[in-house]
Order: structure tokens, then C-alpha cells, then sequence
């Protein structure tokens, strides 16, 4: 971004998301001057600062939701967002699959035309013209284990965690007709307050006594939940049980649960749990 002249007889700009100051033709200042903190070119830098970070979230959630969904989308979308450094960032490296779903690779650039450059998993640069392509969740990669070592070969990095993600495979032996799950149940926290806070930090809807996640898998969607405690309770409170429920509010066999449902579900159950209260001493 350039730098704006003020008759203060400094210039300022936005340096890596944060208002900076110099003298003309000089070495940035460390601390923004005092005759500068309220000064109206500065409040508004700070403005869009702040609106240049809502929109930088706003494409990473966009994206983790094309990815998690598994849902197409329209090479010409790409074209549109990809000059947009916030969506540039949010896409760039991430596993895509155009026409044909055994074609895996990492997008690159995107044309004006729509065409996409990908590094396919041969370590060559191809270019594809699929009407969509979609963003995979990795428990849907085949070989993922090549796919990441692959990536860690040519120090590939992702804004959106997409095959570095955990994932959880649903087991062969699993109680087809159960609707719930308990491996990560009894993780306590010292009040309901508290976990809620976790689950709305990480990225989770909590609904009465839920912490939520709505799941687009094999063209459903299903919402998976793990029971937090009812509001307002003070007390020392344990993470419940996880289950997955369709959009009138029934409970799913688990034997119905796709594969990214199942995965997705899982990890919002470990990720509760891993912020338990451990116990210390000789009775832990």
C-alpha cells in the first residue's frame, strides 16, 4: 500500500495489517507519534485494517465450507476471486479434483479465462478447463498419505487446513443402528461457561445445550452435536456423547453417516475434549 502524506509532516501506510508512520523518505517509526493516534487518515487506515481482516476471515470460512462440503464450484467463481489477495491466499495450494475424480492437484493460478494451473502429483504443471471442480475433504483422498508427503516434498502450505487435516475413518464394525458415539464423552471442565467458550472458539455453533456442526455429506445435510451442559449451569460439567441429526431434527444411524460427517463430528468431539481438566496427583 502507499504511503499518505500528512501535513503533520509525516506519511503513513498500512504495514502488515498495522497502521505505520515515517518521515518522508524515511525509516518507519516503531510507535505511531501522539500527534498522529487520533488524527482522521489514521482512523480511517485502522477502519480498513479491520475490515481487510473480517474479509480475510470471510474467504477462509468460505473455503473451508466449499471444502468440508465437497461442494462444486464454478471455475468461473475461481476467475472472479482469485486477483482478490484474500481469496488468492485462502485457494492457493489447496487439493483440487476437476472432471475426473482419480485427477488430483494443487491449484496454483487461476486465468481470467478461467484456467486453472495445477501442480498434479506427478510434480507437473498442468492446465485444466472444468466447468467446476471441487475443494476434496481429505478423509475423500485417495492415498492422503502420499498426497501429504508429496506436499511436504515441495514445502506446499495451506491457509485452509485441508490434507493436514485430522480426520477419523469410520470403523468396519461400528453399531450400524446406534445413533451416538462416546469415545470422546467425560472430558470435565470446571463450569459449562467454559466449554462453550472452547467450542464457540473453535469454530462451533452452540445451541441450547449442543456445541453444533452442520455437515453437507452424499448430498445431506446432517448436523452433528455433542451435548455441553444445559445454559446456564455453573457447575462442573463433562462433554456428552456425539450424534448426528437430519434437517427435520431426527437422529441418524450411525450406519447412515458419511464419511465426512463422521469425520467432521469426530474432530469437533476430540477437539472438546482435548481441553478437559486433567487430573494431577496419585488419584488422577
Amino acid at each position: 500500500m502507499t504511503w499518505l502524506a500528512l501535513e503533520e509532516g509525516y506519511e503513513v501506510s498500512l504495514v502488515e495489517g498495522r497502521v505505520t508512520a515515517r518521515r518522508p523518505a524515511g525509516r518507519q517509526l516503531k510507535t505511531l507519534p501522539k500527534a498522529l493516534r487520533d488524527h482522521p487518515e489514521v482512523d480511517r487506515l485502522r477502519r480498513l485494517s479491520e475490515w481487510l481482516e473480517r474479509h480475510e476471515a470471510a474467504c477462509l470460512a468460505q473455503v473451508d465450507a466449499w471444502m468440508v462440503s465437497s461442494l462444486p464450484v464454478p471455475t468461473e467463481l475461481l476467475a472472479r476471486v482469485w486477483p482478490d489477495a484474500a481469496w488468492q491466499e485462502a485457494l492457493r495450494d489447496l487439493a483440487i479434483v476437476g472432471e475426473d475424480p482419480d485427477e488430483v492437484g494443487f491449484l496454483r493460478d487461476v486465468t481470467e479465462s478461467g484456467e486453472l494451473k495445477v501442480l498434479d502429483l506427478d510434480g507437473e504443471t498442468v492446465r485444466l478447463s472444468p466447468r467446476t471442480v471441487t475443494l476434496p475433504h481429505p478423509v475423500l483422498l485417495p492415498d492422503l498419505d502420499d498426497v501429504r508427503e508429496f506436499a511436504a516434498e515441495l514445502g506446499l502450505t495451506q491457509r485452509v487446513e485441508q490434507i493436514h487435516r485430522a480426520t477419523w475413518v469410520k470403523p468396519d464394525d461400528v453399531r450400524a443402528g446406534a445413533t451416538e458415539v462416546s469415545d470422546y464423552a467425560g472430558g470435565k471442565y470446571p463450569n459449562r461457561q467454559g466449554l462453550a467458550a472452547r467450542a464457540t472458539g473453535l469454530g462451533y455453533r452452540v445451541s441450547g445445550g449442543y456445541a453444533c456442526l452442520r455437515i453437507r455429506d452424499t448430498g445431506r445435510a446432517v448436523e452433528a452435536a455433542v451435548w455441553i451442559g444445559e445454559p446456564y449451569w455453573d457447575d462442573e460439567t463433562t462433554t456428552g456423547a456425539l450424534n448426528w441429526n437430519d434437517a427435520d431434527g431426527r437422529a441418524v444411524r450411525l450406519g447412515e453417516v458419511g464419511p465426512v460427517a463422521w469425520s467432521e463430528g469426530m474432530r469437533m468431539a476430540a477437539a472438546l475434549y482435548a481441553g478437559r481438566k486433567i487430573e494431577e496427583g496419585g488419584d488422577a
